[in-house]
């Protein structure tokens, strides 16, 4: 059941921002639309409280529950991006409204875009680990936890390798295409190689 109830709140989340763009575009409904995207956060609320009762009734805890509180702690920290995200699109398409601003693609600031992301992950792990913690004090045995605990790894490691990505945009930051070939010094020596090559011939046609 838990297994159906996240697939059920991933369809609804695209429904509900479908109706609410929808309705705040298309129908030239606006109030009508922001309220059906606040709805999103209850599709969460839904699923934890099942999963809460699910545990309550005695059943034992495994992977379905760990994945149902990965999925909370990802959408609690992506779900509102993603909404905000395809809103400015469309705006754009639809209202006639201005281009939606673009990730930077080069540089620190795509540096800074990839580290804020990373924070994102950060705290959508973080919400997950707790939510999977409460439920080990809950049942309070080790042998039966021991599910949860294996997911709490899994969020553990998402935030080891997203940092990992991110910090590569910190070190080694991305340029644009042609720039390092520009600024490489043996590009620069080689132009003024061929500055120096072409001086004498200038030279003699002075003369």
């Amino acid at each position: 059941m838990i297994v159906t109830l996240i697939v059920i709140c991933e369809v609804g989340f695209w429904v509900l921002l479908a109706a609410g763009l929808g309705l705040r575009y298309l129908a030239k409904m606006p109030r009508t639309g922001a309220a059906v995207l606040l709805c999103e956060p209850l599709l969460e609320v839904v699923l934890l409280v099942v999963t809460v009762l699910d545990l309550r009734a005695g059943a034992d805890p495994d992977w379905k529950h760990g994945l149902a509180a990965v999925y909370i702690g990802y959408t609690a920290a992506f779900g509102h991006y993603t909404v905000r995200w395809l809103d400015g699109h469309a705006r754009h398409r639809l209202a006639g409204g201005p281009p939606p601003v673009k990730p930077p693609r080069f540089g620190a600031a795509r540096a800074r875009h990839e580290v804020k992301l990373w924070l994102r992950t950060v705290a959508g792990a973080g919400l997950a680990a707790a939510l999977l913690q409460i439920g080990v004090w809950y049942v309070d045995d080790p042998e039966r936890t021991a599910s949860l605990t294996s997911w709490q790894g899994f969020a553990g490691r998402a935030v080891l390798i997203h940092g990992l990505i991110a910090l590569s945009y910190v070190l080694w930051p991305k340029k644009p295409k042609g720039e390092g070939e520009r600024n490489a010094p043996g590009a620069a020596d080689g132009a003024g190689a061929a500055t120096d090559a072409v001086r004498p011939v200038e030279d003699r046609a002075g003369r």
